[in-house]
């Protein structure tokens, strides 16, 4: 008796390395709790797993955390995953950088930038504070994609 057995095609491969405890991977059902309504501003690393990019950026983004995750939170996404939240915020590319302050964006870097700029928005956020806020975007929660 011939028994076939069936091999996927494009088995799933695990490219980024398991987020350490100072990241948080944040999905569709607990973005708004972490990001939007959370206590602390946020930076938000948007990425694909199979992306060449965001595997290079991320050591940088885990040691940024190290360094300033009392103070802020350290989140990604999976666009691949959690399509709605990543459509909702405009990322286009990956890995998209985006920086929260009281659950509202205000700024973002979008591809495999120069770590210190990073830090540098990083820094900044830490020292206005809520200032960034009056230069953040306000959420609607009633906007959707969908018709």
């Amino acid at each position: 008796m011939l028994v076939f057995v069936r091999k996927p095609l494009n088995p799933p491969i695990t490219v980024i390395p398991p987020v350490n405890d100072t990241v948080v991977e944040v999905t569709t059902w607990d973005w708004e709790s972490a990001v939007e309504k959370g206590t602390r501003p946020a930076v938000v690393m948007f990425y694909s797993p199979d992306c060449p990019h965001c595997r290079a950026m991320e050591p940088y983004f885990r040691k940024f955390a190290e360094r300033y995750g009392e103070a802020i939170l350290f989140a990604r996404l999976n666009i691949e995953e959690n399509v709605w939240i990543a459509e909702r915020y405009g990322v286009l590319g990956v890995p998209t950088f985006k920086f929260f302050c009281s659950g509202r964006p205000f700024e973002e870097l979008v591809g495999e930038v120069y770590p210190a700029m990073i830090e540098k928005r990083i820094e900044d956020l830490l020292e206005h504070g809520e200032e960034c806020v009056r230069s953040s975007t306000a959420i609607d929660y009633e906007i959707t994609g969908y018709a």
